[in-house]
């Protein structure tokens, strides 16, 4: 099969570490290519990719134990607060605080589990436990949002008096910046390792900041002696905790129905149909496998090529997904023989088998 143009003309690695030698005149530099290949393995060898794999997984980790420390470190000193104060706003948020902690750890073992090796039991390995673990976020979510709930409703049928405003507004202000930290830390590191997961929770630790700014409200309402201030504001804070619910529950439960975002699948045909010797792409479906991304496509290519020309088609097409697709972990490629033969006559090559196929 004769290689694509555009990348004959690419002496570049393609950000990868690997020299294809396209283009290279020199005799030194094909062999030096050669033995290249020899000692340095193919980025995209079941080696590497096992290798990125366990890097992401360890990024997310070292994530994750930040992020448990930081939001502990601020939870604690809005705790002591409340403990002076009295205040059920703030309560509400240092709540939210350990249960946003908290969701650090399912996720760091929904990292760890992923990263063992398949075996002939899960041949796909563990990294659904990523969903999993954003299951026990979601009841975590709720949890904290039910307790808060609950206090301020208490607080409201029997009011307490709020003291140490100063101190509940600068805990507020505390938790804010704790959890803006966070949040920064974890969307980053979600983004560049492909973790959903770790994204979500990053946005939920932002959503957690934006209500330690409400508890600063909360005392200055109360210090304004406006009636029933800070268990009303609680209240308010138990329903942006609610929103946070319904947003995570949704992520959650649509990567558990293997959801892609469709502008992959768009990008996945456009470069399996700018692949040389690709008829036509038929199917494409994608999945996440907690955070490396699964995919199967069928193409079509010239009936009357070789079984070794459409190997080439299908192992240039892998080629190329890996390319526009960095979190791309496995890529099935079944390459069919293009249903319209030389003469215009249309033939199903599947025609034995369309008893058992379930059309979608």
């Amino acid at each position: 099969m004769t290689p694509d143009p555009v990348e004959d003309t690419q002496p570049t690695d393609h950000g990868h570490g690997h020299a294809h030698g396209h283009g290279a005149g020199k005799g030194m530099w094909r062999l030096w290519s050669a033995v290249r290949r020899i000692v340095v393995p193919h980025s995209h060898d079941s080696t590497d990719r096992i290798d990125s794999a366990l890097e992401a997984s360890s990024r997310g980790i070292r994530a994750l134990l930040f992020s448990f420390a930081a939001l502990m470190v601020t939870a604690v000193l809005q705790a002591v607060v409340v403990g002076l104060s009295g205040s059920v706003a703030l309560l509400g948020d240092t709540l939210h605080n350990v249960a946003d902690a908290l969701t650090a750890v399912p996720l760091a073992v929904a990292f760890l589990l992923g990263r063992r090796a398949v075996t002939r039991r899960f041949t796909y390995g563990l990294g659904r436990t990523e969903d999993l673990a954003g299951i026990v976020i979601v009841i975590l979510i709720a949890l904290s949002s039910f307790a808060a709930g609950y206090e301020a409703v208490r607080r409201l049928v029997d009011p307490q008096e709020v003291h140490q405003l100063v101190l509940v507004a600068i805990a507020g202000v505390v938790g804010f910046l704790g959890n803006e930290l966070v949040a920064r830390y974890r969307i980053r590191v979600g983004r560049q390792i492909g973790s959903a997961a770790l994204v979500a929770d990053g946005l939920h630790a932002r959503t957690d900041a934006l209500t330690s700014l409400v508890v600063v409200g909360a005392a200055i309402g109360t210090w304004l002696r406006i009636p029933y201030a800070d268990p009303i504001i609680g209240l308010g804070i138990t329903v942006m905790i609610a929103f946070v619910l319904k947003d995570a529950a949704k992520e959650v439960f649509s990567r558990l129905l293997d959801a892609v975002d469709p502008a992959l699948v768009t990008q996945a045909e456009a470069t399996l149909a700018e692949t040389g010797g690709v008829r036509d792409v038929t199917d494409v479906r994608m999945r996440w496998v907690g955070h490396a991304l699964h995919l199967e496509t069928t193409l079509t290519a010239d009936p009357r090529a070789s079984l070794v020309d459409a190997h080439a088609v299908a192992v240039d097409a892998e080629h190329r997904l890996r390319h526009a697709l960095p979190r791309l972990a496995r890529a099935t490629v079944h390459v069919d023989p293009h249903p319209e033969d030389g003469d215009g006559t249309r033939v199903d090559h599947h025609e034995e088998l369309a008893h058992h196929l379930v059309r979608v």
